[in-house]
């Protein structure tokens, strides 16, 4: 199968695989073997190895020397760690946007929220999951910086993942709503206290998903 609207195949295996991943098709630990995954993507061996190593390099893939490569299994521990990582960075990254965005980031945003709020309600668990995690990754782009735009793109996909992990997604639908209209009305306390709550509260749902408790 070619690559499809001009997509790179290489860049759609990697999607596809990706997704597969984050929204729980591919369960930690699973076998990531080229040749099986080929026939089933009906692609060659070739974009399933780059998509492979492209996920290795996004933390959610781990790759075994002369051995196939497996679905990253993430422990308390990384949760932990995460976290502590993704308060201080994502708190900035929201400020900064607040501060920063201009008419086009910010209706970008509004369509991305309307999205995942009509995805949440006609109980579109996959499309809303994704476009949780395309909310949160808009927040750099807004932010007009272009080094934490790298840092986010390096660790975005492995923290949606450890803390995308929500089942009421109406009620994180609503939660984004509110941030957006704190962020487009530039209130940098409202978002500072929104984003804190926000964070808290993904955090302890990924440390309950993983056997902890939200003591360290």
């Amino acid at each position: 199968m070619g690559a499809e609207h001009g997509e790179l195949e290489s860049t759609r295996v990697t999607r596809m695989l990706r997704d597969d991943i984050l929204l729980g098709r591919r369960l930690p630990g699973s076998r990531l073997v080229e040749r099986d995954l080929a026939a089933e993507l009906h692609v060659s061996r070739l974009p399933v190895r780059e998509a492979i190593r492209a996920l290795v390099s996004e933390g959610i893939v781990v790759a075994r020397p002369r051995s196939w490569a497996t679905v990253r299994e993430f422990t308390l521990r990384d949760v932990r760690d995460f976290a502590e990582v993704r308060a201080a960075i994502e708190s900035q990254v929201f400020v900064l946007a607040t501060e920063r965005h201009d008419f086009e980031g910010i209706e970008q945003l509004r369509r991305l929220v309307e999205r995942e709020e009509h995805a949440a309600s006609a109980g579109r668990m996959d499309e809303a999951r994704l476009l949780s995690g395309a909310f949160h990754e808009h927040m750099a782009v807004l932010a007009g910086n272009e080094m934490l735009l790298e840092l986010v793109g390096i660790f975005a996909t492995r923290l949606k993942w450890v803390f995308g992990q929500h089942t009421d997604l109406e009620a994180m639908a609503a939660e984004h709503r509110g941030l957006y209209e704190a962020i487009l009305a530039r209130d940098v306390e409202v978002v500072r206290s929104l984003v804190a709550r926000h964070l808290e509260q993904g955090t302890a749902t990924a440390v309950k998903k993983f056997g902890g408790s939200a003591a360290r």
